[in-house]
């Protein structure tokens, strides 16, 4: 499955990137490229496969639960590079 020019600027927006045209050109490839791939597993008998969440067996590795010192909160704000009305100021990150 080919992707078009149109479909990588359409998910680029989406994204909001912003891309040259040689980038563009090579998402295209890169992204066809990765279908096509995705379309040879899909072609692959899986039926016998049990599914597995990690390639290698492990292990949950549990600590005891233990209740430790916590910072006070004035201990905490002494790190903060600029505090009100004791949380974070921190710049805005919404546009309008």
């Amino acid at each position: 499955m080919a992707i078009s020019k149109e479909e990588v600027l359409h998910i680029a927006k989406l994204s909001r990137l912003k891309l040259s045209e040689s980038e563009v050109d090579a998402l295209a490839h890169n992204l066809s490229d990765i279908l096509q791939y995705v379309e040879k597993l899909n072609e692959l008998d899986v039926s016998g496969v049990e599914p597995m969440t990690h390639a290698v067996p492990t292990q949950m590795r549990l600590r005891e639960d233990v209740v430790e010192q916590r910072l006070t909160r004035d201990d905490l704000m002494k790190n903060a590079p600029a505090s009100q009305d004791g949380m974070f100021k921190v710049p805005k990150v919404v546009s309008d």
